[in-house]
């Protein structure tokens, strides 16, 4: 039925006393009414709305997660949204927020893993087990000869994530490898990695006629120590 308080226009007008011949008007939408034009009389309203003509209501929504989704992939429940009367409902919107993984970083279908080996592992082989996301153990081990060097990635072949929408299709997973380096060695020591290892590519200094001076050991982490102009 039509609104009796703004007569079917949805507004209302209210009025105010400003001084000697100055009234001023303000327009709005009608309290009673809400703006719609209409109400319902109280013996035709619903028990539940009240004659808002919506309802609270739970409401339990499965999402489904695909394999090989990504950080800020979106799921979509179209006509899920609040709804509200002479309205189009609008969707419910899920946004994926990927949880960091301690060991294993991810980079769209691949997955890294950091590994520090000691000198002599880089040098003269290694093999360890690694625990997969899914539980598995991948034993890893180098080639007879094969030497690690500093910083170097290796890649497993379909070890990484599953291909989003094409399951049976895998990333990579890059392991990268860290050397450690002994702090120092003793004399035996050099001796033996020099019968070893390659020939230098320059010879030690014989020349005694060499400013002692002029001869410089490296010392330090590579800090440059500078007096303080204050002082």
């Amino acid at each position: 039925m039509k609104c009796s308080g703004c007569q079917g226009s949805g507004m209302e007008v209210s009025s105010r006393h400003l001084g000697p011949s100055m009234t001023q008007q303000k327009q709005q939408p009608c309290s009673e009414c809400k703006g719609t034009g209409e109400t319902i009389s109280d013996k035709c309203r619903c028990p539940q709305c009240r004659g808002k003509k919506v309802v609270q209501e739970k409401k339990v929504l499965e999402v489904h997660l695909e394999k090989g989704m990504q950080n800020g992939q979106k799921i979509i429940f179209h006509g899920e949204a609040d709804e509200a009367p002479d309205t189009l409902t609008g969707d419910l919107v899920f946004t994926l927020a990927q949880k960091d993984h301690p060991k294993f970083k991810r980079k769209g279908d691949d997955l890294f893993v950091e590994h520090t080996l000691s000198l002599t592992e880089a040098l003269c082989g290694f093999q360890f087990a690694l625990t997969h996301l899914d539980g598995r153990q991948l034993f890893i081990k180098t080639n007879t000869g094969e030497v690690i060097k500093p910083d170097s990635l290796k890649a497993l072949d379909d070890e990484g994530m599953p291909v989003y929408q094409r399951p049976s299709m895998r990333g990579k997973l890059y392991i990268h490898f860290t050397v450690e380096f002994p702090e120092s060695l003793t004399a035996e020591q050099c001796k033996a990695l020099e019968g070893a290892l390659p020939a230098r590519t320059s010879s030690l200094l014989t020349d005694t006629k060499v400013d002692e001076r002029e001869k410089i050991n490296l010392h330090g982490d590579g800090a440059q120590r500078v007096q303080c102009a204050q002082q």
